[in-house]
């Protein structure tokens, strides 16, 4: 349901299935109480938790993002700041610019220089890194991929299918679901005010969607609910033959669900509406960036919690542009200079209210770049597959490097194509896993909202 705007364009109706058109503020719209819960209800705390999802759209380029500095002989010899240049070439980061982090290891690593606040972040244990994440179907071998012997991801290198792919855990196969939605499912019964659980600042994205459950779109910065009614009897008129004709029941099972959706739309704004009108101003100062108004937006939702009636939130917000076929030195740098100063301000205002052991941000991005770059004179680097991340919050285990960091060696034991093209040893499963727990689901419910996680036994990353 959108909060922005009470109208779906005729594209998006007709993408609406039977599933989706499904648990609007709680009710059925299409016949759902004969149909029996995947996710049983969760056992709700009542304490606030929030989940923060930042997706960097294109593939942002990890190799450039977090880079081995000085690494022990018994984590990986070959992983050293030389070798790193020796690959990336043109694309190599001077290492006296770089922001250096350690880890409880004794590895160091360095941060791009555009991460200046995340480095601090990180440096006061209120980051962390997760190495080397991808999205798999069962863990995978440089020798099982080479024979074909193993189950790989659909369309491995294309943008749509990967974005698909993180947002729903889904490797293989189409999803209607993303693994937020179906988080939402399994803790729907947290929010008793029937406020949506998913709220997107980045559009309706699949990651939100439920199957049990709607999101709610809100676009930053914008006046939310129906436009266009002035104070006055004519408009109050047109205002009322508008419910009127929402509220009719004209046995149309398509058209009511339509309504349905309206309706709830402008309920909703109105519910955010009078709580944000409500509410003391933040002090905290956000840049003037398009992520850093998104993450704003995410923050004045946060605030008004109480009054919106959740203990339980889960966001969604991107930031484009990292498809760095060319240019790649000035176009990623950019972007990691909005990522890091947005996400700064995000948990500083968490701090702010008092929420910061209780919220946490991490990033997810198509997919990782080449090692090697890409041919040409405008620098820059091509699709790859496992890439590295960041979790920010009081509730992570900060200032380390968790997961395995791939041997930067061309043709080495990670490296899938001879160009750095690194195979993930954590998978997206494991990665949301772990968030998903510390959110509060019910370790046995996992498999509902990650069906691919059964396939790697063991312990989670353990960065909450």
């Amino acid at each position: 349901m959108y909060l922005s705007s009470i109208t779906k364009s005729r594209r998006s109706f007709l993408k609406i299935s039977a599933r989706s058109l499904a648990a609007i503020g709680g009710a059925s719209v299409v016949g759902r109480l004969s149909q029996v819960n995947a996710l049983a209800a969760t056992a709700c705390p009542t304490d606030y938790k929030a989940l923060v999802c930042v997706f960097l759209f294109g593939g942002n380029d990890g190799n450039n993002t977090v880079i081995p500095v000085s690494i022990s002989q018994r984590t990986n010899p070959v992983n050293s700041y030389a070798n790193y240049a020796k690959v990336r070439g043109g694309l190599a980061l001077p290492q006296a610019n770089l922001g250096l982090i350690n880890t409880s290891k004794g590895d160091a690593y360095g941060l791009h220089p555009s991460l200046t606040e995340l480095t601090a972040l990180y440096n006061s244990n209120r980051a962390a890194v997760l190495a080397n994440v991808g999205t798999l179907v069962n863990p995978l071998t440089l020798t099982q991929y080479q024979d074909k012997k193993a189950a790989v991801p659909l369309n491995l290198f294309s943008h749509l299918d990967q974005q698909a792919e993180w947002q729903s855990s889904a490797a293989q196969g189409f999803a209607t679901t993303g693994w937020g939605g179906r988080l939402a499912d399994a803790m729907q019964d947290c929010n008793h005010s029937g406020f949506p659980t998913v709220i997107s600042v980045g559009g309706n994205v699949l990651f939100a969607t439920g199957s049990q459950t709607s999101p709610a779109t809100v676009t930053a910065g914008q006046v939310l609910g129906l436009q266009g009614f002035a104070n006055n009897a004519a408009s109050a008129a047109r205002l009322t033959a508008l419910q009127n004709l929402l509220q009719f029941d004209n046995g149309l099972t398509l058209v009511q669900a339509s309504n349905a959706i309206a309706t709830s739309g402008i309920n909703q704004a109105a519910a955010l509406n009078k709580a944000l009108s409500g509410a003391t101003l933040l002090t905290t100062a956000f840049p003037n960036t398009s992520l850093g108004q998104q993450m704003l937006q995410i923050a004045k939702v946060i605030k008004v919690r109480a009054t919106l009636g959740v203990n339980r939130q889960i966001f969604f917000a991107y930031l484009g542009g990292f498809d760095t076929h060319d240019l790649e030195l000035n176009d990623q740098g950019s972007g990691l200079l909005q990522v890091s100063q947005a996400l700064n301000a995000f948990y500083n205002s968490t701090a702010e209210m008092g929420v910061s052991n209780s919220v946490v941000t991490f990033t997810e991005s198509d997919f990782g770049r080449t090692c090697q770059p890409s041919g040409g004179s405008t620098l820059g680097s091509d699709h790859a597959w496992g890439s590295h991340h960041f979790i920010v919050g009081d509730a992570v285990k900060g200032g380390d490097v968790y997961g395995t960091f791939p041997t930067q060696q061309l043709n080495g034991p990670d490296d899938a194509t001879g160009r750095g093209v690194w195979i993930p040893t954590t998978a997206l499963d494991q990665y949301g896993a772990t968030l998903a727990t510390w959110f509060g689901v019910d370790p046995a419910k996992l498999k509902d909202v990650f069906p691919n996680l059964k396939n790697f036994p063991g312990a989670l990353p353990a960065f909450l």
